[in-house]
C-alpha cells in the first residue's frame, strides 16, 4: 500500500471524499467526547495512515465546526507526517463556547487533505520516530 487508512478499532469509520472534486476526506470520531468550555481535548479516529516517505497528511477543520458546533481545530492545522504509521492520529479541538460541546462517535469532524512535500538541498535530518502524538523533540 502506498497510501491508504487502516481501521486500528471497530469504531473507526474509514474517509470517504464527499464529490469528486473534493481535496479533503472526511475523518470522523470514533468515540464521542465531551469538551467543556475553553477545555482543549484529543478526539481520537480509531484510524492510522499510510503514507509514501514524501507526503504528509494536514488535518483540516471542517467550515462548519465553529458556527455550527462551537469547536475548532486548536492547532489550526494538524500536520501528520508519514513515519507517525501505524499510531493513531486524532484530532485535537476546542471549545469556544460557554456551554459543553458534545461530538458524537460517527460525526465527521475535520478533513484529511494528502499533500506532496520536498526537502532543502542540505537537509541533514537524522532521527527516528520513537512514540506517538507530540513525541518528536522530546528527549
Amino acid at each position: 500500500m502506498k497510501r491508504g487508512f487502516k481501521k486500528l478499532t471497530n469504531e473507526a469509520i474509514l474517509p470517504e471524499r464527499a464529490t469528486k472534486g473534493s481535496a479533503g476526506y472526511d475523518i470522523s470520531a470514533s468515540q464521542s467526547v465531551t469538551i467543556q468550555p475553553g477545555e482543549i481535548k484529543l478526539v481520537p479516529t480509531g484510524l492510522a495512515v499510510q503514507m509514501e516517505q514524501d507526503d504528509v497528511m494536514l488535518l483540516m477543520d471542517r467550515s462548519s465546526n465553529p458556527r455550527k458546533r462551537g469547536i475548532v481545530l486548536s492547532n489550526s492545522v494538524g500536520v501528520i507526517d508519514h513515519d507517525y504509521f501505524p499510531n493513531e492520529f486524532m484530532g485535537m479541538f476546542t471549545n469556544i463556547t460557554d456551554q459543553p460541546v458534545t461530538i458524537e462517535a460517527g460525526q465527521r469532524i475535520m478533513q484529511a487533505v494528502f499533500v506532496k512535500y520536498g526537502l532543502v538541498d542540505d537537509d541533514k535530518a537524522e532521527g527516528q520516530r520513537t512514540g506517538g502524538f507530540g513525541s518528536t523533540g522530546e528527549k
